[in-house]
């Protein structure tokens, strides 16, 4: 087993080290759980009545616990086999070089749990943190922080304290080395390495510490044996109480300044202190609030646009021609139009749709061309520019030659259990377990399988939800038509919109139901397929919940988009869904309203929905948990106690925060051009988001082991996907879902009006039927004595030998859609290419800045190994230096001799 080997490995420096020091580690063993509760610190004169409770530090008060592990001493019958893991694994700990303190079950509130509290003296965490190739500061560095910018006197109210937003000095840095302790800018061992990196380090030993040989095969690591509740619970101590300063000796309350300056909702106007976030919650957890942070600026600037076009459409509202006409009694009034429904619907007359034609112009006008080309354009830019604030983190937080976090590559416990088979490791030469392929296979059968259904079902209940909507819809225009008072109601709430309203509604609780039953079910699909890494179960559960969750909240506006309406028929010749239900038929002034309805309810809905659960729900389950813990008053209720009540943040806690941002962004861009308000109610609904996100995590959740890394991974591919997607949706939905070709091509050529060339456009767009062609089971059934009716489409009128088939101005409107979407994509995508080719992944200056601290890194090791060459040696510093410059100068003529 290669990972217990590197334990072993490191141990044994451990040991030699701290010989060499003279320091001493404690090394007895490890009481079972049985007997912790006669464990006895004699040295101590501690006394527990007089510990404070928010006391981060043994009973000593000296030693810092930086990570705390707790069980319940059960009596079950495997309660001996736990009892001997927890034994043989503190044991290793100790062996390890780490410092435990147990505290008995009497001691704590619910008088169950034990508590074992873990402290890494300085040798552990130097050792570690180079294994870890951990980058400590050695010089202050004296390049000068940029403000990226412009006007910055401008932003001040938004800006926060300099002590706040930069915690720490730049700093030079390299990877920390034991014996170059002298090189580290080290005043206090104590506080050298930040709490994030100390919980990294004991993690990562956790992680690794054998707790016994069962079956033959080493059973290693602080995860199997969560999982087999050997442990109920392991994780760092938050720095102190969220709403108070740490009093001494406990070191500054990091979690009490980002309370204050990052979590509260009176600070949403502030930028956030993502340094701070970085120093308490590691690179991990803090690169996700950069990305929210930016993704949300960058949003300000698509919402005011579209705040612009929609203003501008409402400001056009009363003057657009087509709704001018719709409502003119002798123009729209005038205008009978077929029923929408067989037998009960009648006939009815255009202008009864007056207010639904205005409040179409404010999302379908002449702006929506100009925003759909200017969304493309934003997101490209939005990609573009978040790689360079990438590529900036990357050197501000010592990522630039980061590798990818070892536990992400470690072997899952479960993984482990189910192999019986073993491979030698090509990099390391070692054994270790592996499963054959086809052992694999029947599970991606079923996974693949388990997708396909679910995502099978959600086009069912789309469906269903669209049998609805056919079959209520009848009810809803016989119901309004024999009720005299909703007659004013019917002018602006028509039969048509009610159903719409009511099935978007109907639809949003389906896709919420299907999302909380398929979230379980692929998480352990994924567990079942048995990824070998954690990294590859991350990867797993992301395609799946990916794909299920775009086809659950797309699948009803792509139908809205492209589908409805589109193969209706004509009167006499309807088209039926399973030859029952007579297909949906759009608005006279188009599909764009009930996509705009589907798209609002869907996209508000789920935001509300997802905030309130976030808050609500952890604050509820930590109530109730401290109420049902509280049963011993007299006790001191401590830090590590307090914690142990939080909810744990778990490990697929940042997948689910990145899952609902990445179909947020889908929302905004994909469908944009029916929707310019959609920027904006994101960019409110992220102002919210980041501090209920950064209020739970500091008031609702146990500290998260801090983790690296450099990017958002995996999401920045699905990004750049969905961003070429919607090139194409927003083409397809100006050309097909909106009204703006069909007049653009009436106006070019078709209108006879030169003073007003949109005039007679309604009546143009609306083809004739004569009532007497009706099969007799689709006449209404209230007899009227009109002998033609219109309906919206380009088809020849009843007197035409080719009568009711597709008209010449039909193929040219169709032909001028197809033309747009290829002219429009090509515009765009032509676009990105260059703003992609001209915009730098990686900026210049910060190009710059990495080569200057490589220089000065480089020169100040050289100057270091040098000064102790010296020493070791016991030269004349003033003739060492002539003669390294009498051979420099050699050096120098050879080569340019050569």
């Amino acid at each position: 087993m290669g990972e217990p080997g590197l334990l072993e490995l490191v141990e044994e420096e451990v040991r030699s080290n701290s010989q060499d020091t003279g320091y001493t580690f404690q090394m007895s063993e490890s009481l079972s759980s049985r007997e912790t509760s006669f464990l006895i610190n004699e040295e101590s004169t501690f006394q527990k009545s007089k510990q404070s409770k928010d006391s981060i530090f043994f009973r000593d008060g000296i030693r810092q616990i930086d990570f705390v592990l707790s069980y319940v001493d059960d009596i079950k019958k495997d309660s001996d086999i736990k009892a001997e893991r927890r034994k043989e694994f503190e044991q290793n700990l100790r062996k390890s070089g780490l410092e435990l303190e147990i505290e008995d079950k009497r001691d704590s509130e619910d008088g169950r749990t034990y508590f074992v509290k873990i402290h890494a003296p300085w040798e552990v965490l130097a050792t570690y943190a180079e294994v870890l190739g951990i980058k400590m500061p050695i010089k202050e560095s004296d390049i000068p922080r940029t403000e990226h910018l412009p006007f910055n006197c401008m932003f001040a109210p938004v800006k926060l304290p300099e002590t706040v937003k930069y915690p720490r000095p730049e700093y030079f840095t390299v990877q920390f080395n034991r014996r170059r302790q002298e090189l580290f800018l080290i005043d206090d061992k104590a506080t050298f390495f930040k709490s994030s990196s100390r919980n990294r380090i004991v993690y990562y030993i956790l992680s690794r510490c054998p707790f016994g040989i069962e079956d033959g095969k080493i059973k290693f690591g602080i995860e199997r044996l969560l999982n087999s509740n050997t442990y109920s619970s392991a994780y760092p101590l938050h720095d102190g109480q969220y709403w108070k300063p740490s009093e001494a000796p406990n070191p500054v309350n990091e979690r009490h300044i980002l309370h204050k300056n990052w979590a509260r909702f009176s600070y949403f106007y502030k930028e956030q202190p993502l340094d701070l976030i970085r120093d308490y919650y590691g690179e991990k957890i803090a690169i996700y609030f950069v990305f929210l942070g930016f993704y949300t600026e960058m949003l300000f600037i698509a919402a005011l646009v579209g705040l612009a076009c929609f203003i501008y459409g409402l400001l056009s509202m009363g003057s657009n021609p087509s709704s001018v006409e719709i409502c003119d009694p002798n123009v729209g009034g005038q205008m009978i139009m077929c029923p929408l429904c067989d037998q009960v619907c009648d006939y009815w007359r255009l202008n009864t749709t007056c207010w639904a034609s205005k409040f179409s112009h404010l999302f379908d006008n002449e702006s929506t061309v100009f925003f759909a080309i200017f969304m493309g354009i934003w997101v490209t830019l939005f990609l573009e520019f978040w790689k360079q604030r990438q590529a900036r983190l990357g050197y501000e937080w010592d990522l630039v030659d980061f590798e990818e976090e070892q536990q992400q590559h470690q072997l899952r416990p479960e993984f482990e259990a189910m192999c019986k088979h073993r491979k030698m490791n090509a990099v390391t030469k070692e054994m270790e377990p592996h499963m054959p392929l086809f052992r694999h296979i029947p599970w991606y059968f079923l996974s693949g399988a388990t997708v396909t259904l679910w995502m099978a079902l959600v086009v069912t209940s789309m469906v269903a939800v669209i049998v609805y909507r056919l079959s209520v819809f009848a009810a809803f225009a016989s119901f309004m038509e024999s009720e005299a008072s909703l007659q004013e109601v019917k002018r602006f709430f028509t039969p048509q919109l009610a159903t719409s309203l009511t099935g978007s509604c109907l639809n949003f609780i389906v896709i919420l139901i299907l999302n909380f039953f398929y979230e379980k079910i692929s998480a352990w699909i994924t567990k079942m397929e048995l990824p070998r890494t954690y990294q590859e179960y991350e990867s797993s559960l992301t395609l799946k919940m990916f794909l299920f969750q775009f086809v659950n909240f797309y699948s009803s506006c792509f139908y809205v988009a492209f589908f409805k309406g589109k193969f209706v028929g004509y009167p006499g010749k309807y088209t039926y869904l399973f030859n029952v239900w007579r297909s949906e038929e759009c608005d006279p002034g188009g599909c764009l309203v009930e996509l705009t309805t589907q798209l609002t309810i869907i996209m508000i809905g789920k935001q509300i929905f997802t905030n309130i659960k976030e808050a609500i729900y952890p604050l509820v389950l930590n109530w109730w948990r401290r109420r049902k813990a509280r049963t011993n008053s007299e006790k001191l209720y401590s830090r590590w106690e307090q914690d142990h009540d939080l909810q744990c943040f778990g490990q697929l806690g940042l997948f689910y925060e990145y899952l609902e941002t990445v179909i947020q962004f889908g929302f905004v861009t994909l469908f944009v051009a029916s929707f310019p308000l959609a920027p904006l109610f994101a960019l409110i609904n992220n102002i919210v988001e980041i501090r209920v996100d950064a209020w739970k995590l500091t008031t609702q959740y146990r500290r998260p082991v801090a983790a690296k890394a450099h990017s958002i991974g995996v999401w920045q591919d699905i990004l750049a996907g969905m961003a070429v997607l919607s090139v194409a949706t927003n083409a397809f939905i100006v050309a097909f879902t909106s009204d703006i070709i069909p007049r653009l091509v009436y106006y070019y050529a078709y209108s006879t009006n030169t003073t007003q060339p949109l005039s007679g456009y309604v009546n143009n767009s609306l083809s004739i039927f004569l009532t007497a062609d009706f099969p007799n089971h689709t006449v209404p059934l209230d007899k009227r004595d009109f002998t033609t009716c219109r309906y919206r489409d380009y088809r020849n009128p009843p007197g035409d030998e080719n009568k009711y088939l597709h008209n010449m101005q039909f193929w040219h409107v169709l032909a001028a859609k197809m033309t747009f979407i290829i002219i429009m994509e090509h515009i765009v995508f032509l676009v990105k290419f260059l703003l992609a080719w001209m915009i730098p992944d990686v900026p210049k200056d910060v190009v710059d800045r990495i080569k200057r601290e490589k220089l000065m890194t480089v020169r100040i090791l050289h100057d270091f190994e040098l000064n102790k060459l010296k020493e070791k040696l016991g030269l004349n510093p003033n003739e060492f230096s002539k003669h390294v410059m009498i051979e420099e100068n050699k050096m120098q003529l050879a080569k340019s001799t050569i």
